[in-house]
């Protein structure tokens, strides 16, 4: 276990379980990040409608709102919807940023994903983030390698970071089953050099699901760089973004009730898209209705659960991730320096499965 600072709290039923450790700590001068200017409402990037449907998810005056910029490489948000904030990652910075509405930006953690003595590359702090059925904080930590949960008592614990006793490459996104089980994905973008860093154990980029009991499972080896990854609401699909340069595409895994997967089948093919427009297929996150909301070339795209493209949110940045908050009023948005957020039509929750 690990103790790391971290400058907030998540609160669930009256109880707080997350400590606020080093109440004293160094000013957070540190950070580049920022919010927009007292009276500056600043928006960015158009939001490209290409099937009317699109109307009854995000209202035809919507726009792209940023919230905070200045961060070196924005990622993995998750929204807590018991402290009624948000958390991302900031991946070269190796901090985990809080949001929220009335309070505004801090930092919620340093060190996120690398507790090491020395420098460890470019990428090296936490990356994907979720929360299980009892409301602690999970992360993907790319510089230790392993998937990781904030306890109680303020201490981080290692939940997995090997495979038949090779460790991960960097675990970079996952989602929560409704059973408890935790399905991730992990490619080696956090390596120091990458896919061909001598530290690198496995010669695969899996999909993987970590049981209740601790056992780590492969269920997908065949993708080149998954990454992204959510359930539909019912739980039988699996997708999971790939972000490779020579196949951009989504997947969609049927989940057998033993929780394993199929060999998938091609959910969308990004490639034609990828010619003319920034970014690759990366972070997702799934509606309670089927929507796909799913971060890719131009941004933020938008599909229904049979793959059709309804629109893209055109942030005019590379775009990494994105999430559900506000009992689903809002698309909150991490796109390289920048945090985004659009708002939705109604309440249009994300599929939570614990």
């Amino acid at each position: 276990m690990r103790r790391c600072s971290f400058y907030g709290s998540i609160c669930r039923d009256g109880l707080q379980f997350l400590v606020l450790a080093a109440a004293a700590a160094a000013p957070l001068a540190v950070s580049q990040a920022a919010e927009p200017a007292a009276g500056e409402s600043p928006t960015v990037g158009s939001i490209e409608r290409l099937d009317p449907r699109l109307d009854a998810i995000i209202p035809p005056e919507a726009t792209i709102d940023v919230l905070a910029m200045g961060f070196a490489w924005s990622e993995g948000p998750v929204w807590v919807p018991q402290a009624g904030h948000l958390l991302f990652s900031d991946i070269p910075n190796n901090r985990v940023h809080r949001w929220h509405d009335k309070e505004g930006l801090s930092i919620f953690m340093e060190p996120a994903g690398f507790t090491g003595p020395n420098e460890y590359g470019k990428e090296r702090g936490s990356n994907g983030l979720g929360i299980d059925a009892e409301g602690r904080l999970l992360f993907c930590e790319h510089g230790d390698r392993r998937i990781s949960r904030l306890d109680p008592d303020g201490g981080k614990r290692t939940l997995a970071d090997a495979w038949q006793g090779k460790r991960f490459n960097s675990p970079n996104d996952l989602t929560v089953h409704s059973s408890g089980e935790i399905y991730f994905t992990d490619p080696p973008y956090g390596l120091p050099q990458g896919a061909s860093d001598p530290r690198r154990e496995l010669d695969i980029c899996g999909v993987y699901r970590l049981g209740t009991d601790g056992d780590v499972t492969l269920l997908c080896d065949t993708m080149t760089r998954p990454n992204g990854i959510g359930f539909s609401p019912d739980e039988k699909t699996l997708y999971v973004a790939q972000s490779d340069p020579a196949e951009p595409i989504w997947k969609a895994f049927a989940v057998a009730n033993d929780g394993t997967l199929d060999e998938g089948r091609v959910f969308f093919d990004a490639r034609e898209l990828a010619k003319g427009r920034q970014g690759l297929p990366d972070g997702l996150v799934v509606a309670a209705d089927g929507t796909i909301f799913a971060t890719g070339p131009g941004g933020v795209l938008v599909f229904t659960p049979a793959g059709d493209h309804l629109g893209t949110l055109l942030t005019g940045q590379a775009t990494a991730n994105c999430t559900l908050g506000d009992d689903g009023r809002s698309l909150y948005i991490t796109a390289d320096a920048l945090l985004c957020r659009v708002r939705l039509v109604g309440e249009n929750p994300r599929h939570s499965s614990p």
